[in-house]
């Protein structure tokens, strides 16, 4: 299925009180790539920004007095979502701001508009219990430079948890083995049947592969707390 990674920013914590989005960022993944096909609106809210949540945006009433107002990019935002997974850290949250503004121009909740709606941090909570979730930590976390974020903003944020997601869910794709003498393509990875593995490559890492690979032991002692079993097994 194809995948739609995204994030607002808004003008306050609760959609029942008034407050709008500001910005909408999106960007489509498929196969596991990062297509370039992205989506990103300011909005013109009609309102101002509570001090709290222009200190997390930096959005000013000034500057988004510029931009259109969200019933004009309603329908961009549900043909681009149209069908695809749509992940959100802390979907709830979006979900409510994205039903209000759709609401108000006529069109049905978020979630018709979509195959599926998963939460990343849900998903996070799940594989890390326990510990804290935010996408600056997960940046963290699985090595993502986030040095470039000053404020939030919704499609950097967008790009940043597609990162942080590919990176969760890495080894979690499912290949489909064939039974004949043929290889099946899966996605873009070739699956070679059981009679060919004796003529397979072997591909030896070179020493940037190598390095790469001890930096991701150390991220997982660190995490763990304790050396993982590849340590164990293969100690140097």
């Amino acid at each position: 299925m194809r995948q739609v990674i995204l994030d607002t920013e808004t003008t306050g914590l609760d959609p029942n009180e008034g407050h709008r989005i500001v910005e909408f960022g999106a960007v489509e993944v498929n196969k596991r790539r990062l297509t370039g096909n992205n989506l990103h609106h300011y909005v013109n809210p009609g309102r101002d920004s509570d001090p709290e949540a222009l200190a997390v945006h930096g959005l000013s009433t000034e500057f988004l007095s510029e931009y259109p107002p969200f019933e004009d990019i309603a329908q961009e935002i549900v043909e681009f979502v149209q069908g695809a997974e749509v992940i959100i850290h802390n979907a709830p949250f979006d979900v409510r701001f994205l039903d209000a503004e759709l609401q108000r121009c006529g069109y049905q909740p978020f979630e018709h508009y979509c195959g599926k709606i998963t939460d990343s941090l849900a998903y996070a909570r799940e594989i890390h219990p326990g510990r804290r979730n935010s996408l600056d930590v997960l940046c963290d976390r699985y090595g993502i430079s986030n040095e470039h974020r000053v404020l939030h903003g919704a499609l950097l944020d967008a790009e940043l948890l597609a990162d942080v997601w590919l990176a969760m869910t890495r080894g979690q794709e499912s290949l489909i083995m064939g039974f004949n003498n043929d290889a099946e393509e899966v996605g873009e990875i070739q699956v070679a049947s059981k009679g060919d593995a004796q003529s397979l490559p072997v591909i030896r890492p070179d020493a940037q592969a190598i390095e790469a690979h001890e930096q991701y032991l150390q991220g997982l002692e660190k995490e763990a707390g304790q050396p993982p079993l590849w340590r164990k097994l293969f100690p140097h």
